[in-house]
């Protein structure tokens, strides 16, 4: 209909902010009381990924007034083997939301699937219902049939293994949906360059769910600008992780596929294998294929936010990386295990950072699976080892270390910390929820905190870390054409080998 024609809900959603409002409209809230949000003012929000973790961040959009879920997706039906780190955190957390303290009683393991998806979303919805009854969310088994057939979704939310962020994203915002992703937005530095270049050409919203507002990581820097340890040289962060199996080599036994797992939709754009559990649901991560390793899954949360609070827009000059060494016995003799499917168990990296607007050149060192740096005297001086996890900022007078997002913050030794701060408390920090913060960037039309477009530089970091381990050396990287300079080799680690069908 030219005029006539109606202006679609997603369009509505993005524009109607943006636009000055010449005729008088009455409040929602007016018209259903406070907090009362029309159906057609909601985000309508397609969630792709049914496992742990897409399960137990649903509550996040299940409560929020402005959100409904109308779909969800995941290439596994329904399971009760899924891993996790809690036997009944999963299954608590349903209950919590449904409030019903029975649910999933029947259930022997760790539940998820698209089935459980569907039956959360609903059962949620109807429980706000006078009929008690709610049937409004679709099921999927590939995500390329739901972009195709909920052309009214307003957004995606991608909670899959992270070999297939990239593709989903790319797919969504071409599809003009809004993107909401976990950690990280790509397992590749190609494939994280893509989504990013692609959030700017679409210009929908994004959101990076590893973003969140850290007031502590702010007094750290105002420290840090005061001039509490002079010019900064060093950021230390580390992480216990990983809190799931590593391997050094691919299996080799081919157990049978579980009924109503899609195998080749879970590969996607990796090349063919054969299916085994030690890829699947969390244990995923610890593949160079299928993962990004520790510091994707932990440092994107203590790093992302602090990167923007810093003001670091420049991804790092070179990177340098140690991991655990492992041996096998062959006919008695001793040998080292050749490693390039999996991240060790444990790890360092040393990333070198050039001068940065509000920053001097310094270095970021992470370290985990038990591997931290040792107390530093400061610490020493006041009787105190390097706790388990931590983040810690090194300048040429002095150090501020915190909890490992930077709760908690203090100089040390506590002598300067008084010194400095005399006997004013430390602001308690306050922090927003996340689903608000990125639907609230849907409605308003403005860009998140947690944008795409400002995830550049920590995804270009956390991909060079896996480059620097599987080179071998340390690596020289320039970030404007997105090539290591010292090692021609090293560039085949920046993308993949992909599967006939899902190139990128």
């Amino acid at each position: 209909m030219t005029l006539k024609k109606k202006m679609n809900r997603r369009h509505f959603i993005g524009s109607a902010a943006a636009t000055t409002a010449t005729i008088s409209i009455v409040p929602r809230h007016v018209l259903g009381g406070s907090g009362f949000v029309a159906p057609s003012d909601k985000i309508t929000v397609a969630n792709i990924g049914c496992g742990t973790q897409g399960l137990r961040e649903m509550p996040g959009m299940l409560e929020n007034p402005d959100i409904q879920v109308v779909a969800v997706c995941d290439v596994n039906k329904f399971t009760t083997n899924y891993l996790d780190w809690s036997a009944n955190g999963i299954r608590n957390g349903i209950r919590k939301t449904l409030e019903d303290s029975n649910w999933g009683s029947d259930y022997k393991g760790i539940p998820g699937g698209r089935d459980i998806g569907k039956e959360y979303v609903e059962k949620y919805y109807a429980k706000n219902k006078p009929s008690g009854q709610y049937k409004g969310c679709a099921a999927y088994e590939d995500y390329r049939g739901l972009l195709e057939k909920e052309s009214d979704v307003d957004a995606v939310k991608i909670m899959t293994p992270d070999h297939h962020h990239a593709s989903i994203a790319i797919a969504a915002m071409k599809k003009g949906k809004h993107v909401i992703t976990h950690k990280p937005i790509a397992n590749r530095m190609m494939e994280g360059r893509k989504a990013i270049n692609t959030a700017l050409d679409t210009k929908v919203k994004t959101h990076l769910l590893a973003w969140s507002d850290r007031p502590d990581q702010r007094q750290m820097f105002s420290w840090l600008q005061e001039g509490a340890i002079g010019e900064l040289k060093e950021i230390h962060n580390w992480s216990y992780r990983p809190v799931w199996p590593q391997w050094t080599s691919n299996p080799t036994d081919t157990p049978k596929i579980p009924k109503g797992f899609n195998w080749d939709l879970w590969l996607g754009p990796v090349p063919e294998r054969s299916y085994h559990p030690n890829y699947t649901h969390n244990v995923f991560r610890g593949w160079y294929d299928f993962g990004a390793g520790s510091m994707a899954d932990m440092g994107h949360y203590s790093l992302f936010p602090l990167f923007r609070t810093l003001g670091i827009e420049t991804a790092p000059i070179s990177a340098k990386a140690y991991g655990t060494t492992n041996k096998t016995v062959e006919n008695q003799v001793c040998r080292g295990i050749k490693n390039d499917v999996a991240f060790p168990y444990s790890c360092q990296f040393k990333f070198t950072f050039p001068e940065q607007k509000n920053l001097p050149k310094f270095d970021l060192y992470w370290y985990d699976g038990g591997m931290k740096p040792f107390a530093p005297p400061e610490l020493e001086e006041d009787g105190l080892d390097i706790d388990s996890e931590g983040l810690m900022l090194v300048g040429d007078k002095g150090k501020i270390l915190g909890g490992f997002l930077g709760e908690n913050p203090r100089i040390i030794p506590d002598r300067k910390m008084k010194e400095f701060q005399g006997e004013k408390p430390v602001a308690e920090a306050k922090r927003t929820s996340r689903a608000n913060t990125w639907a609230k960037a849907i409605k308003t039309n403005t860009e998140s905190p947690g944008s795409f477009i400002y995830a550049g530089p920590i995804t270009e970091t956390i991909n060079l870390a896996a480059v620097a381990l599987r080179a071998g050396k340390k690596i020289e990287y320039d970030s404007v054409n997105m090539k290591i300079t010292n090692d021609e080799d090293a560039n085949k680690y920046l993308t993949r080998e992909y599967r006939k069908g899902w190139e990128l």
